[in-house]
């Protein structure tokens, strides 16, 4: 039997990724998003638009009184800006966007349905500890510029896990490590698309501090995997799982990678508030319990991820 799947922020950069995979099951698949930090016009969202089994809705998950009331095999909350410029400039709307969409979203579900809700690294804030397991609880500053996101994404898995203890809602979290690949919008602020803009407009790449603090990256299509097998998993996990490249780089040597590819210079600024100093996921429960682990190193991932931006801006 053909499964109905939903998906918020179905036109941004996973959503359209998710998407993807879905009909590419068979599956029917309804997509909701409101094109706050995503883009109508972008090519996969076209692609993706003229698929027979694909039902696009544009609406807000602040506000989902159009949509009518049906069952879904599976849900996936994917909808919230996640790019640090573009949330600061909508904070109010990110944070209701975690809080007030999440709760609507969850609302949708039925006996039998499957929620799958984005969250992220950032609930771990500036780590004391690396690398970042599950129960690690964070060190997160509750009133600053990133607290709409951060702050959010953290009262979002309350949430998910108040609908999970009070109505037994199977909601089950992803808590998403630094991710690129195609279908990203190159001109969102993280540091992969800033470097890579700045390098095919022969421009200085920007390195922020001393570029000593870490991320570890990994491709948009092992992270897709590794979502997709926690929807599919027969039990609930009962856990948030980290998904997430542990290869650690600095954002210099990030910086130097691309250099090498375009002869560009590095120029360094001051570096932003609450900007974490280190990421990488300890992910022993997505290997344990998912049998997940990364594919693409970061060589091949940045040159997949340049030849996209090269063919599409």
């Amino acid at each position: 039997m053909d499964r109905k799947i939903l998906i918020t922020g179905a036109a941004g950069f996973l959503g359209s990724h998710l998407v993807d995979h879905h009909l590419s099951c068979g599956d029917y698949v309804y997509g909701i998003d409101n094109f706050s930090s995503s883009d109508k016009k972008s090519s996969h969202h076209r692609k993706l638009i003229n698929n027979k089994n694909y039902n696009f809705i544009e609406a807000d998950i602040c506000n989902l009184s159009n949509l009518s009331k049906q069952y879904f095999d599976k849900i996936y909350n994917f909808a919230c800006p996640a790019s640090p410029p573009k949330y600061q400039s909508m904070p109010i709307e990110t944070l209701l966007t975690c809080t007030v969409g999440t709760n609507n979203v969850i609302s949708l579900a039925q006996p039998g349905t499957i929620v799958v809700h984005a969250s992220t690294s950032e609930v771990y804030g500036d780590p004391n500890v690396s690398p970042q397991s599950e129960q690690y609880r964070g060190s997160v500053n509750s009133y600053g510029p990133r607290a709409c996101y951060d702050e959010g994404k953290r009262a979002a898995e309350a949430l998910c896990y108040d609908y999970k203890n009070k109505f037994d809602i199977d909601v089950r979290l992803v808590r998403i490590f630094n991710t690129y690949g195609p279908h990203m919008d190159m001109f969102d602020g993280r540091v992969i698309t800033n470097f890579i803009q700045q390098a095919l407009s022969n421009r200085i790449l920007t390195v922020y501090g001393s570029g000593n603090q870490t991320r570890s990256f990994c491709y948009v299509t092992d992270l897709i995997k590794g979502i997709v097998s926690l929807g599919e998993l027969d039990k609930n996990p009962l856990t948030p799982i980290n998904l997430g490249n542990p290869t650690e780089f600095t954002i210099l040597e990030l910086a130097k990678k691309i250099q090498q590819k375009f002869d560009c210079e590095i120029a360094f600024k001051t570096l932003p508030t609450d900007d974490p100093q280190q990421r990488k996921p300890d992910i022993t429960l997505a290997r344990e319990l998912l049998l997940w682990r990364p594919q693409v190193d970061l060589e091949e991932g940045l040159n997949k991820t340049i030849q996209y931006f090269e063919a599409n801006y």
